[in-house]
């Protein structure tokens, strides 16, 4: 099961949700519309569990308020670069080793806004 990293856009006409800062994001919250430069990828690896079986990347990213975790899902390992603007829509976040994480779960979808 590959996740799709443009899946699930809003419609043209539904209003966008309001930008999220880091510093404004909780653990078990969901992540309405975050925007971050993405500083570091880690290595790619392969995992299989009964939810998702494909490539996982651990990765960092900054707004203006701070720095956050993110994991890349599927095809978003091979479509995002060290330097990009990313938007994140609908998306989660949790606690991991003590800090803070988002990824896109199951229904959020990431684009890129800049490289």
């Amino acid at each position: 099961m590959e996740r799709n990293p443009q899946r699930h856009q809003p419609a043209k006409n539904q209003p966008r949700p309001a930008r999220q800062l880091c510093s404004n994001l909780r653990h078990d919250a969901p992540v309405h519309r975050v925007e971050l430069v993405v500083l570091r990828i880690y290595p790619v690896r392969r995992i299989a569990s009964e939810r998702y079986t494909g490539p996982v990347a651990a990765a960092c990213g900054r707004d203006e308020s701070g720095i956050i975790g993110l994991v890349l899902w599927g095809e978003q390992t091979d479509m995002v670069q060290v330097g990009d603007i990313i938007r994140i829509t609908n998306g989660w976040c949790r606690r991991r080793n003590g800090e803070l994480v988002v990824s896109t779960g199951n229904d959020g979808a990431l684009s890129i806004l800049d490289r």
